[in-house]
């Protein structure tokens, strides 16, 4: 089962993040992922079209995922939309802002949107919101609360080795996972 990463970076925090969802992934047995980098790699659409799932991640800009992948989005998807070869992929997921907000949810319902036009499946976050109690902590997974994706946030003053913080890491990791074993039912389903 082959599930691919397809994200943008532009410090190096988002890709951190793709690399949580790789290692989620990678804790299901008998799943491979592949990290596409639409900054570095021309898009494979071999390894794409073969892929049982796709999960997303962008930065938030101005309330939007990068520009670099709503090109990825715009001009080189629309091969694939004409055909809808991506129908019935599983989709997800991630962004990072500086901000706790940063208008993620903008930037996550707009994937989702692409990944419905496209005929995919989209899978959420199956947690409760962390951090949201007098007990809760920001250690928790899913401190900010989301349930369309994993949203993270990392300090505009701080290198990618130290933000996003780890929390955010694991719900990433979390929702990587969770792609896994929805695509490995999905696809004992197909057979």
């Amino acid at each position: 089962m082959l599930i691919s990463i397809v994200y943008d970076s532009g410090y190096g925090h988002t890709a951190r993040l793709a690399e949580a969802a790789s290692e989620g992934v990678r804790r299901h047995p008998g799943a491979e992922e592949k990290l596409i980098c639409v900054r570095e790699d021309s898009s494979p659409w071999d390894v794409l079209e073969a892929s049982d799932a796709i999960i997303f991640g962008s930065p938030t800009y101005n309330g939007m995922f990068s520009a670099r992948l709503k090109q990825f989005f715009e001009d080189a998807t629309k091969p694939v939309w004409n055909e809808l070869k991506w129908r019935n992929k599983i989709a997800a997921g991630f962004t990072n802002s500086g901000a706790h907000s940063g208008d993620k949810l903008n930037a996550l319902v707009s994937m989702a949107l692409i990944a419905a036009q496209h005929g995919m499946i989209w899978v959420g976050l199956d947690l409760k919101p962390g951090n949201s109690s007098s007990t809760g902590s920001s250690k928790d997974l899913n401190r900010l609360g989301s349930w369309l994706g994993a949203m993270a946030q990392a300090n505009v003053d701080e290198e990618p080795e130290l933000a996003p913080p780890a929390s955010d890491l694991r719900t990433t990791a979390y929702l990587g996972e969770r792609v896994a074993q929805i695509a490995a039912r999905l696809k004992t389903t197909q057979a």
